[in-house]
């Protein structure tokens, strides 16, 4: 079984920074993609960054040019560097994990809260 544990969630005035860890019970190796979402009050979960095995990174729109996901496979984490923040980037932010043929296997944290105020 797969166990995601995200931590560094808190409160930022907007401007500031937080990193977000998501630490991974074993390699982190064998996933496929590993990426993170988040989800705003009265919002559905939405795609923030993910990152390959290969180490391809993908990002919303939104986020481009401020944050950065990185692995650090040494430690089975991955992290979500997350500068210039704004109000609008409040949320519960979730890791996931995807595995398997066709990514078959999907597995989420239990999220980490970001408060960003204004």
């Amino acid at each position: 079984q797969v166990q995601l544990v995200e931590s560094g969630g808190g409160l930022v005035q907007a401007g500031g920074s937080l990193r977000l860890s998501c630490a991974a019970s074993g390699s982190i190796f064998r996933f496929n993609v590993m990426g993170w979402y988040r989800r705003a009050p009265g919002k559905q979960r939405e795609l923030v960054a993910v990152i390959t095995s290969g180490d391809s990174t993908d990002y919303a729109d939104s986020v481009k040019g401020r944050f950065t996901i990185s692995r650090e496979n040494a430690k089975n984490t991955v992290s979500l560097q997350m500068n210039s923040l704004k109000p609008e980037d409040t949320a519960v932010y979730y890791c996931k994990a995807v595995l398997g043929p066709l990514n078959a296997y999907e597995y989420w944290g239990q999220g980490t809260q970001v408060t960003v105020s204004s």
